[in-house]
């Protein structure tokens, strides 16, 4: 008889399948913080352009319009770190608390209202603008605005000669007699107040933007209609607009309103740099940062970005400011009550 041996069945190497298990998790951390970075990127790019003013001139000034946004990827990525303990490095969380630290200091001004103190007997300027949307905007809505809002003032952009035959059709004449139409410019000024020195801004801009002056307890308030071009078409011209309004706004006295469509928001700098010409944003000094004129009705969400402003000269002050929607046009139309400052 022969013995014959029986091998043991053969099993797993404890080693190898430790280490097939470290790859992968060595892998999958790997992915995360590829997909973190990536994350992150988009906000620290963004207060890179805000810092740097990159955007002029440039299409980033497209992305920059985002920049508000860019802090919820922050606290993200930061909420991230924080639970995954694989991603939890003491370095990489305080450089994402700094980034953060950043894009607060950089939004917290336009949320923090200037406190001003307005006398209760100033005289007060009521103003509205909106862009019409090539005349689509609803002209008995309109008229309705105006007559609610018991506005002294309206600037309109984009209005052709037929929205302007429709607004008079619609009533609007009876309640702002007074008018610098200029459709073959982009923007026409009603007032409710006769206006002087009526016409095209001397200015090199894209088209001429209309101004005129109106007569308030007894001080005369330049008010400029702006519909500058767009940095999606031409991110220079539209540079060189926002800097030739702001010699305009040098020039000026601190009686001045320019109102409209500035295809700019808070964080690009050539709308920095016509505010530190001596303007003022009524939104960002009552504290309404977060406001939103545009686009309306294009998608299913709502209106993303401020690019409607009514900016005044230190003669004035903010009472009130608001967004209203009229039927008809993609942007939101802007409503704000201006008090006339003690003059010094």
């Amino acid at each position: 008889m022969t013995d014959t041996a029986v091998s043991a069945p053969q099993t797993p190497d404890r080693h190898d399948a430790g280490d097939r298990g470290s790859r992968r998790s060595r892998t999958a951390r790997l992915v995360a913080c590829l997909v973190l970075g990536a994350v992150l990127a988009v906000p620290l790019t963004l207060v890179i352009v805000r810092l740097t003013g990159l955007d002029a001139g440039t299409m980033l000034a497209v992305p920059i319009v985002l920049f508000p946004y860019s802090l919820a990827l922050s606290v993200l990525g930061l909420g991230v770190m924080l639970a995954v303990a694989g991603l939890r490095s003491r370095w990489a969380v305080l450089a994402v608390a700094v980034l953060m630290a950043a894009q607060v200091a950089l939004l917290a001004p336009r949320f923090m209202p200037d406190r001003r103190h307005v006398p209760a007997q100033a005289p007060e300027l009521r103003v509205a603008t909106l862009n019409a949307n090539v005349g689509a905007a609803d002209p008995a809505a309109l008229v309705r605005l105006v007559q609610t809002e018991r506005l002294d003032v309206l600037s309109v952009q984009q209005l052709p000669t037929a929205g302007i035959a429709a607004l008079t059709a619609a009533g609007l004449d009876t309640l702002l007699p007074y008018h610098e139409l200029r459709p073959e410019y982009d923007s026409s000024i009603y007032s409710r107040f006769p206006l002087t020195r009526g016409g095209p801004l001397s200015a090199d801009t894209a088209w001429p933007q209309t101004t005129a002056e109106v007569t308030v307890g007894g001080r005369t308030v330049r008010l400029v209609a702006v519909h500058t071009y767009y940095p999606v078409g031409d991110p220079d011209r539209w540079t060189r607009d926002m800097r030739a309004l702001a010699e305009v706004a040098r020039d000026n006295g601190p009686d001045t309103v320019f109102l409209g469509d500035f295809n700019a928001t808070l964080d690009h700098t050539p709308m920095r740099e016509l505010l530190a010409a001596g303007l003022t944003d009524t939104h960002a000094e009552l504290g309404r940062g977060w406001a939103r004129t545009w686009p309306v009705g294009m998608t299913p969400l709502p209106p993303l970005v401020q690019i409607d402003h009514v900016l005044h000269g230190s003669g004035l002050a903010g009472v009130s400011v608001g967004e209203r929607t009229v039927p008809g046009t993609d942007h939101r139309a802007v409503v704000a009550v201006l008090a006339l400052l003690p003059a010094k």
